[in-house]
């Protein structure tokens, strides 16, 4: 009788402390739910605030007429971004397509091949790659990469004109060079996502694939890359979000022309960079001004877009890999940590 009032005596404060851990909970849920709110009203603030000043140049040239006409005419106040947008995209895509295979490339060494002792430093030296700053690498680009790779653009020009895109005279600055420049800008952060994606593989996993027979190569084949295809896919969108907005190193590295580019030597212009070389002129031209701001606006726009697809692409191979077993935790985790 003693043991059991000595046992409800002891449950007592804790049942009197139910109530209060929950207003707890409940305070610190509206607290996130607050902090989420304002974060999406920044956005949408960010969102009106530019289109507010914008809407002049859309009033003057429309929506489509400013996105899709290739007439970029300061003198003329013709204002078309059609030859910004394409240039954003082509230098992209060029960082993309050179730079997440290193990226994979790198990671895979890391996390596989490379010998325990040399995976800190290593690591370290990629994530410095985040450190620098953006102007040096432009800079870099001016005084090293285009006079040092004239010889090697004017090779590849020759020798695949026959493949579209490729071919004609060589300029310095080019879509070719932004891309490399940019391609080493997002190499830190897609292979930082990959190589965290690629240490959540079960050993299991790769020790039955060796059990079976398979080399080293095979086994990354079959076990590794299959099971971390979420997390490359989010890194690569991630790595895209980031060469759209980039600015500095682009416009050093771009040429700066205000027409769409038929060649991959050729020069031209992002939004980013029109942005930055031309908003100090604007001042005192309200239609400029505004055909700046609404060229931010599709840019922003632009990289909301991406960022949303790469969560969509996670979140899509992510129930894939938990219908398979896999650690769709720690793809999102890794990421979201980006």
């Amino acid at each position: 009788m003693e043991a059991g009032t000595a046992v409800a005596r002891g449950s007592r404060p804790t049942i009197g402390r139910l109530p209060r851990v929950r207003r707890q909970d409940t305070a610190f849920k509206y607290a996130l739910l607050t902090v989420a709110g304002l974060i999406l009203a920044l956005i949408a603030f960010f969102f009106i605030r530019l289109y507010l000043e914008a809407n002049p140049a859309f009033q003057k040239f429309g929506f489509f007429g400013f996105v899709l006409t290739n007439n970029w005419d300061v003198s003329r106040e013709m204002f078309g971004a059609l030859p910004l947008l394409v240039g954003t995209l082509i230098t992209s895509a060029v960082a993309l397509a050179i730079g997440v295979p290193v990226a994979v490339a790198a990671a895979l060494f890391v996390t596989e091949l490379c010998p325990r002792r040399l995976r800190a430093p290593l690591t370290i030296v990629l994530e410095l790659l985040a450190a620098v700053p953006s102007v040096v690498y432009g800079l870099w680009g001016v005084f090293v990469l285009i006079p040092r790779l004239q010889g090697f653009e004017k090779w590849v020009a020759s020798t695949f004109s026959f493949l579209p895109f490729i071919g004609g005279p060589v300029h310095g600055p080019n879509y070719f060079i932004a891309g490399l420049i940019l391609a080493i800008m997002i190499l830190p952060i897609v292979s930082a996502i990959t190589r965290e994606v690629m240490a959540t593989v079960p050993p299991d996993h790769k020790e039955a694939a060796l059990a079976l027979g398979a080399t080293r190569w095979e086994m990354i084949r079959t076990a590794v890359l299959p099971y971390s295809r979420a997390g490359i896919s989010g890194a690569a969108m991630l790595g895209l979000g980031r060469a759209i907005g980039e600015t500095i190193a682009v416009t050093l590295v771009i040429g700066n022309a205000p027409t769409i580019g038929k060649q991959l030597f050729d020069q031209g212009y992002t939004l980013a960079a029109v942005i930055a070389n031309e908003f100090g002129e604007a001042a005192n031209d309200p239609t400029h001004r505004a055909a700046l701001i609404a060229a931010g606006l599709v840019l922003f726009v632009l990289t909301l877009i991406v960022n949303a697809a790469a969560r969509y692409m996670v979140h899509r191979a992510s129930r894939g890999m938990r219908a398979g077993g896999g650690n769709a935790a720690a793809v999102g985790a890794a990421t979201g940590a980006a």
